[in-house]
């Protein structure tokens, strides 16, 4: 079991995982318009599946929402 941060909030992961996997675990709401910040940094989408998560490792789940004019 490998402890990580998912949102700001402590999850416990089988190890190994890949991004992807993570995705599907939380049941992301329209998986394909998240973006991924893995310790800080964009994972780029062509990524996810190869990127493994590891102990300590914190990410955020981003939607980026574009806005409009009244």
């Amino acid at each position: 079991m490998s402890k990580i941060s998912v949102n700001g909030k402590a999850q416990e992961v089988e190890r190994p995982i890949s991004i992807t996997e993570l995705i599907k675990l939380n049941n992301v709401a329209q998986p394909e318009m998240v973006s991924i910040q893995l310790n800080g940094q964009f994972v780029n989408r062509d990524d996810f599946d190869n990127t493994q998560v590891a102990e300590g490792d914190e990410l955020d789940f981003l939607y980026f929402m574009g806005g409009g004019s009244f």
